[in-house]
């Protein structure tokens, strides 16, 4: 369980990308001469990137790979910040985010899986381990996911954090609201 002060204190989310949002396969063909990469993306954990938008916490990617896949999820889930190094060098871009914002790494939760997001789960105020993590991460971590990357660890994340945060109600009934009714009554 979340601490629901720490969780009040949190003023953005970042994730890993695979192994958090994936479940870490990569894809790699050639199409027409031209690499090709392809990630398979948890709808239900696309759901709950929404939800937390829903109560206007920003939303961040920070990833240790350049993918057009990652750009593309990016865009459909309307994601505040996206970083991707080809490097693997997550915390610079991760520091520029939180300076542009005006943002501590105490207000900031992150959730990963492997070595390279050791940095910043060391940095963050809420450091959250998915359910396949590695057990240096998990040691590091102050929440531990059942789920694993790209299986719904996203989604659970979000409910345990909305629901420390007493907002679960709030996000879950706003989607729901603005899908009871039909596009006519909302264009007219």
């Amino acid at each position: 369980m979340i601490d629901p002060h720490l969780a009040r204190s949190i003023r953005l989310v970042a994730f890993d990308v695979d192994g958090v949002m994936t479940d870490g396969g990569i894809y790699l063909g050639d199409v027409d001469g031209k690499r090709l990469e392809v990630k398979r993306y948890e709808i239900q954990d696309g759901l709950g990137v929404y939800m937390l938008r829903l109560v206007e916490i920003p939303v961040a990617i920070i990833t240790g790979r350049v993918s057009e896949s990652v750009a593309l999820r990016a865009r459909e889930l309307n994601i505040d910040e996206v970083a991707q190094d080809p490097d693997g060098h997550k915390l610079g871009a991760f520091m520029s985010i939180l300076e542009r914002r005006g943002l501590s790494p105490e207000q900031a939760a992150f959730v990963g899986d492997d070595f390279p997001d050791m940095p910043l789960l060391r940095l963050v105020g809420l450091p959250v381990a998915v359910g396949n993590a590695v057990p240096e991460v998990r040691a590091v971590c102050k929440h531990h996911l059942e789920r694993t990357g790209g299986h719904g660890a996203v989604r659970e994340f979000a409910e345990d954090f909305l629901k420390a945060r007493g907002e679960w109600d709030v996000a879950w009934n706003r989607y729901v609201d603005a899908r009871s009714r039909s596009r006519r009554e909302t264009t007219v």
